[in-house]
């Protein structure tokens, strides 16, 4: 009779979700979108938007998690993942937590799958399934599933009027005021004639917008901008991407712009409170604390689990 196992995820072997930006083909990035001629940083202007709500998930692999069949064993993990906002009022000024969402998910391999039992209090567990039995495969949709729940729940806000910064790169391009900060630098949009303007922003400067995915059927405005100056850093340090839907008009895209450049540069991280300094923003790093721990304490749920599974006794295919 088939079986269902659970296994710790041993931390030493770093981290089981790694994100990564797709990599673009730099042929399709339209660098003629604002300014045609010679690139010169632009200065950022705070407009007085009266908050900015910051929008971001975490995620944690709980336990891997193995069907054993006679054919051979499926594999599968449990993950939790949590998505919030906190919404920074600047007449107060102050940051708060105004929204949080915890979502639990079993993914199996192989188009299998198996019913998961409600492991405890807040643990209910949703299964799916993907036919690829590459274990990264359960990573990628795991993590596909969180950078859903961000979408809708930025989407959501900004529909609501609220001017939204979600962390990470958008996936919702209709014609709302959200803005994709990219914290990580891992495909190089720009040209070679106009990558060298990067090393010469000053804090709170930009890039002109440049257009990616010009001939594709999803482009976004982008821009380069830095936060803060980084004694003795590189030419990059402290350097950021935003990002906004091509559904917005270009007038607006550059409002957003340089709004965006003017305010976060506000809110950036200091080297002696996060590591991740100066990119990881304050306010969204507290989102992420206060995200981490309604996920639970990784060692109690994952007793939970153990114990929960011992109830299941059969393997049925994924609804």
């Amino acid at each position: 009779m088939p079986q269902l196992y659970v296994e710790g995820w041993a931390p030493e072997y770093g981290n089981p979700v790694e994100t990564d930006e797709a990599t673009v083909d730099r042929d399709s990035v339209d660098e003629l979108v604002e300014v045609p001629g010679r690139w010169d940083p632009i200065t950022g202007a705070d407009d007085g938007v009266t908050a900015v709500v910051f929008v971001d998930g975490v995620r944690r692999v709980d336990a891997r998690l193995t069907i054993d069949e006679p054919d051979g064993p499926v594999p599968g993990i449990c993950g939790s993942f949590g998505v919030g906002a906190v919404r920074w009022d600047r007449a107060v000024p102050r940051s708060d937590v105004a929204v949080t969402r915890v979502e639990r998910l079993a993914v199996f391999g192989h188009g299998k799958g198996m019913p998961f039992p409600v492991a405890g209090p807040q643990l209910a567990y949703r299964t799916a399934s993907v036919a690829d039995e590459d274990p990264r495969a359960l990573i990628q949709h795991f993590h596909g599933e969180m950078r859903k729940a961000e979408a809708r729940l930025s989407e959501e806000l900004a529909q609501a009027g609220e001017f939204v910064v979600a962390d990470g790169p958008i996936n919702d391009l209709s014609a709302t005021e959200k803005v994709g900060y990219v914290k990580t630098h891992r495909a190089p949009y720009l040209s070679p004639a106009k990558a060298p303007i990067i090393g010469r922003l000053g804090m709170a400067e930009r890039t002109p917008l440049f257009l990616i995915g010009a001939d594709g059927r999803f482009p976004k405005y982008s821009w380069y901008f830095r936060l803060a100056e980084i004694a003795r850093g590189h030419s990059w340090s402290g350097v950021v991407r935003g990002e906004v839907s091509s559904h917005l008009t270009l007038e607006t895209a550059r409002h957003i712009a340089d709004r965006t450049t003017a305010l976060l540069p506000l809110v950036a991280s200091e080297a002696h409170v996060d590591p991740r300094a100066p990119q990881n923003l304050v306010p969204i790093a507290a989102l992420e604390r206060e995200l981490r721990r309604r996920l639970g304490d990784p060692a109690f749920v994952l007793r939970a689990l153990r114990s929960a599974v011992m109830s299941l006794t059969t393997v049925g295919e994924p609804a």
